[in-house]
């Protein structure tokens, strides 16, 4: 089925179709003008009495739909700056490993010989450097401390250069990195190296998705961390011998973050996240809040996580 543009008054006659209750049109034209009734429609799916009619449980207010949608922007808001935290951490503390142990220029600590060649990964090396030395060329010249070190000494020092490689190329570095290189650094943050070759890539999701505004508090990734003691400290259930929550969802997110933010940067996202989870449910009338934090994949007792050493 192909669709076909719709004007303002059009989708909001589809909403009501649909069953939606709105109670100022004007505002909810307004609403649908500044944030896209498609986007805005991802945050229908709870409210829903089947997935197959599409139509709306019986007192659904189109200003709780919208509610929820500012939800999930605070919340990205909240993730995304805890996520800059770690991403800058990553940085200097990769860039403190690898200049302390293979020099600081360029041809030192972006040397082939630095990285793991082992079972065939050679290309993945030489392919990975080369995206870093583009991504340096492409983004160094829009940086004053780049320019500085190229116009001034001739070469910049990783520790500069980390500043304009993105968070994926970061995450990527890691899985090309030596062992020995590998445990220094997670030893940084207190645990394995295979723990951290799966965190970083999911941060790295979670970050592109924060800073492109896409929905984020049903979220999944490809990727799943491993069983540990904050499932068995929350006492998440189980299906079929895999917990429910903190996998692929927003609290394997929490998780990841407990374990590489400071104590107090983690209680603050807590008590952040906590804030407006009230507020939303203070907006709420058709769902419990319930049904929200099981989509999320967070369990409701998640702030006991905080309390975990």
């Amino acid at each position: 089925m192909i669709k076909t543009f719709k004007t303002i008054d059009e989708q909001i006659e589809i909403l009501k179709s649909k069953g939606l209750e709105i109670d100022d049109i004007n505002y909810a034209k307004s609403v649908l003008l500044r944030e896209n009734y498609f986007f805005l429609s991802g945050y229908r799916h709870l409210f829903l009495k089947s997935p197959k009619d599409r139509m709306f449980l019986p007192g659904t207010n189109f200003n709780e739909l919208y509610a929820l949608f500012n939800f999930d922007r605070q919340i990205r808001n909240i993730f995304f700056k805890n996520i800059l935290i770690v991403e800058n951490n990553a940085k200097s503390i990769f860039s403190y490993q690898l200049s302390r142990k293979y020099g600081i220029r360029e041809k030192d600590y972006l040397n082939p010989s630095n990285f793991d060649k082992s079972n065939d990964k050679s290309r993945q090396v030489n392919d990975l450097l080369k995206k870093i030395k583009r991504q340096i060329r492409v983004n160094g010249g829009q940086h004053s401390a780049t320019m500085h070190y190229m116009t001034n000494y001739g070469y910049v020092p990783f520790w500069v250069v980390v500043k304009v490689l993105s968070f994926g190329l970061i995450s990527e570095l890691f899985t090309i990195m030596k062992r020995e290189d590998q445990k220094e650094i997670a030893e940084v943050y207190g645990i394995a190296p295979d723990a951290l070759l799966v965190y970083l890539p999911i941060l790295a999701n979670f970050r592109n998705l924060c800073a492109h505004e896409d929905i984020m508090y049903d979220h999944r990734t490809q990727r799943t961390i491993e069983d540990n003691k904050y499932h068995a400290y929350l006492n998440i259930p189980k299906t079929d011998g895999e917990y429910l929550y903190g996998k692929d969802d927003l609290f394997a997110l929490i998780i990841i973050l407990k374990q590489l933010l400071s104590k107090d940067d983690f209680t603050l996202l807590i008590n952040e996240l906590s804030y407006e989870l009230d507020i939303l449910d203070g907006k709420i009338d058709t769902i419990e809040l319930d049904k929200i934090l099981d989509r999320m994949g967070i369990p409701a007792n998640f702030r006991e996580i905080a309390r975990v050493d």
